[in-house]
């Protein structure tokens, strides 16, 4: 039994059509990063939003969170079925986002337009992840990127929509 415990997990080698793969799991691992980070912060606003905006940010914040846990496991899942690992320290995730930390305390309405520029940064990143996917011929990660993109548009407009003043 102890040798079950003794698999190392591997790459293997994945025949579904994908040009390659290691294109395909670097933008995933990409859209991954972008979504640990931008869980974090959504998650660090919806515990510290105050004032007369908090009922409806926190709200917002949690559903977001909510939705952005469930994603991660996804692209994670599709890293490894195109064969690859998925990442699996903290470094990694960090150095491969482009969402960055808020260092100093900031109004509901700055932490929500903060938030919707990270959302239409990420956004933007997974754009190329849908055409490096249609290049290379994996209409799974394509479509992926697709519905990740659209929830960034949306949040993004969301965010935008309640730090109207």
């Amino acid at each position: 039994m102890t040798s079950a415990l003794n698999v190392v997990p591997e790459k293997s080698d994945v025949s579904t059509g994908v040009k390659d793969t290691e294109a395909m799991a670097q933008g995933l691992e990409n859209m991954l990063a972008d979504t640990y980070r931008l869980i974090f912060k959504t998650h660090a606003i919806h515990w510290n939003v105050e004032g007369p905006m908090f009922f409806s940010v926190h709200n917002l914040t949690e559903e977001q969170y909510g939705e952005m846990f469930e994603a991660a496991d996804v692209i994670a899942e599709r890293i490894r079925a195109l064969g690859e690992l998925a990442p699996a320290s903290l470094q990694s995730i960090v150095a491969n986002s482009v969402v960055q930390d808020q260092e100093n305390p900031q109004s509901a309405g700055e932490m929500c337009e903060d938030l919707a520029a990270d959302h239409e940064r990420v956004a933007h990143r997974m754009h190329a992840v849908i055409k490096i996917a249609g290049e290379h011929g994996d209409p799974v990660t394509e479509d992926l990127a697709v519905a990740r993109a659209t929830f960034h548009e949306k949040a993004a407009w969301m965010l935008r929509s309640i730090s109207k003043s």
